[in-house]
């Protein structure tokens, strides 16, 4: 028997992702509070998400959303991670702009940014482990607003990136127009 690389590709980036995801949940978090939504997007979801992108370049006017479209389109897997949105009762924070952790409270839709702080260190793990494994990734802000709009995460993860992966002889998140 004899398995190509090619033939492998699909397996070793869905094992890569779920590895991330691995990495991710166990990344630090404040206080010990896990706040993090994660999943894997693949084969239909991965068209719904870019579709959804075009949808939002088109909507808002932001031409790079279509680039990030066709990277999402080349992709095997995208990686998503979000957070809701859950203040964990810091005296004397004030780094989402607010007072303290009871002023924030009555704002629902201003992010908790120790929510946010966990989530970057939850992706830095993650995108760690891409590198590990040699698979090409790029954070993209765009691909969690079309993913939040989606709902892909739940209702309640207002705040979300993805994590576009491929495995080909060239990365296609970098060396773009």
């Amino acid at each position: 028997m004899l398995i190509t690389e090619q033939e492998s590709r699909g397996a070793t980036i869905r094992a890569a992702a779920q590895q991330m995801l691995a990495a991710a949940r166990t990344a630090p978090k404040g206080k010990g509070r896990d706040t993090l939504a994660l999943a894997v997007a693949c084969d239909d979801t991965l068209r719904a998400i870019a579709d959804k992108l075009e949808e939002l370049g088109q909507a808002w006017n932001i031409p790079f959303f279509f680039r990030d479209a066709a990277n999402v389109r080349q992709s095997q897997a995208v990686v998503l991670m979000g957070t809701t949105i859950e203040p964990l009762g810091l005296a004397h924070c004030g780094f989402c702009g607010m007072t303290n952790c009871e002023t924030k409270r009555g704002n629902d839709a201003m992010p908790c940014a120790m929510n946010t702080v966990d989530l970057g260190i939850a992706m830095g793990s993650a995108v760690t482990v891409a590198a590990q494994w040699g698979i090409d990734s790029r954070i993209m802000f765009s691909v969690g607003k079309a993913a939040v709009a989606l709902e892909l995460l739940g209702k309640e993860v207002p705040v979300a990136f993805g994590i576009p992966l491929s495995c080909s002889s060239k990365s296609p998140f970098f060396d773009r127009k």
